[in-house]
């Protein structure tokens, strides 16, 4: 029997499930007043605001946001952008889904008169030596010390534990242009699931400013066929690749397995690609490939994406195994959520049969005039803390110091 979904929608008395839009936002004409991601939203609502551009799908004009722990059945109809944060409701996180009166394939699809927000400027973001880290070295090397104890007491068999970084980034008269830094991180950071979504205050609509340059697959859906594509082992070449990356990846990659077997025909998960090394700027991975031919429990809770969305998230790669056992010791020794960090980032299109939403990791999300940005690693028993801390460090240098306007080292 199929455990309920975090991802069901409550049924209400009369069998509707969730609750329409208007109820989850209000009139869309005039914003609240309450003070969100650091901007007073008291003035009237800017229609059209927003944009939305990852992955092959670009949106502007903002129409509206649903929850997905309330309505994802609305996933079922047009093209969807998606945040969803790693912890889940019970721990403040979030999932959320913007839809947009444009998309297209390209920007050029876009009316011209579709303006996303943001000029056309150059990003300017904080000084290099503001950043601070909710863990310090000898707090993080800790932490791993803690998760290789939990290992040897059987507890759990791998845990992602991670740091997020924090610099000031006040809004001033408009929000920061969430476009000018993805311009920025493409030019010195290329990735495959590069992509922006920044939805002001100002719109009336639930707000979201996250800027990705995340090099990792959580979920496609392409010809019924559900795919993902997990990162474990790091190293700035090649030959920096140590046998706990692979040990590593194969736990992993097991985990996605018996992920997707929950959604899929039976017999048709297989691992498609194992253990394959892909370079990225100034560091390499280890990457797998997993896919199944996607199916659903008709008798089942929630729909498609609840299904879907409750069998896989949070993405394997960043929490560890067993899950649930792992996901408990990330909140004992991690200082504060991690937001849409290690969460999921992209797009559904239910008219064409389609998705693709990257893990949320080399990810920047601003709020409350702040910029921020998550690093971590996997730690098992093969751990050492000195070199899981430099690997936290690998992984976040060159994305901060772009960020922070310094050019990236090669």
């Amino acid at each position: 029997m199929r455990r309920g979904s975090r991802f069901d929608a409550p049924r209400e008395a009369d069998g509707r499930r969730g609750r329409r839009p208007s109820d989850l936002h209000g009139d869309h004409e005039t914003a609240s007043t309450a003070s969100t991601a650091g901007v007073a939203v008291d003035a009237p609502a800017v229609a059209g605001a927003g944009f939305a551009s990852f992955a092959g799908r670009h949106g502007a004009g903002v129409v509206e946001c649903i929850d997905l722990m309330v309505d994802s059945a609305r996933l079922a109809e047009g093209l969807w952008f998606v945040v969803a944060d790693f912890e889940d409701p019970a721990h403040g996180g979030r999932a959320r889904a913007w839809r947009f009166a444009h998309h297209g394939r390209t920007e050029a699809d876009l009316p011209a008169d579709a303006t996303p927000s943001g000029g056309e400027g150059d990003w300017r973001g904080p000084g290099p030596d503001a950043w601070r880290s909710s863990l310090s070295r000898d707090e993080y090397q800790a932490a791993v010390a803690a998760v290789r104890h939990a290992v040897h007491e059987g507890d759990v068999y791998q845990a992602n534990i991670c740091r997020v970084l924090a610099a000031p980034l006040p809004a001033g008269d408009r929000e920061p242009d969430a476009r000018a830094l993805a311009r920025t991180l493409a030019a010195g950071n290329p990735a495959p699931y590069a992509g922006a979504i920044h939805v002001p205050a100002v719109s009336g609509v639930d707000p979201v400013w996250v800027v990705t340059a995340s090099p990792e697959l959580f979920l496609r859906l392409e010809d019924g066929v559900l795919s993902s594509g997990p990162i474990k082992g790091t190293a700035p070449t090649v030959d920096g690749l140590r046998e706990k990356d692979r040990t590593e990846n194969v736990m992993i990659t097991d985990l996605v397995r018996n992920d997707l077997q929950r959604v899929s025909e039976p017999g048709s998960v297989e691992v498609t690609d194992l253990l394959a090394v892909e370079a990225h700027p100034g560091l390499v991975h280890l990457v797998s490939r997993v896919q199944g031919r996607v199916t659903v429990e008709e008798d089942a809770p929630g729909d498609l994406w609840g299904q879907v969305l409750d069998a896989t998230f949070p993405p394997a790669s960043v929490s560890g195994a067993p899950k649930s056992s792992a996901l408990r010791i990330i909140r004992e020794l991690e200082r504060g959520p991690r937001g849409p960090y290690c969460g999921a980032v992209g797009w559904i299109d239910a008219d064409t049969g389609e998705a693709e939403l990257a893990v949320g990791i080399r990810t920047f999300w601003w709020s409350d005039d702040e910029l921020r940005f998550g690093t971590g690693a996997g730690i098992t028993w093969g751990s050492d803390p000195a070199e899981e801390w430099a690997e936290t460090e690998l992984k976040a240098a060159r994305l901060v110091a772009l960020a922070s306007g310094a050019p990236a080292a090669d």
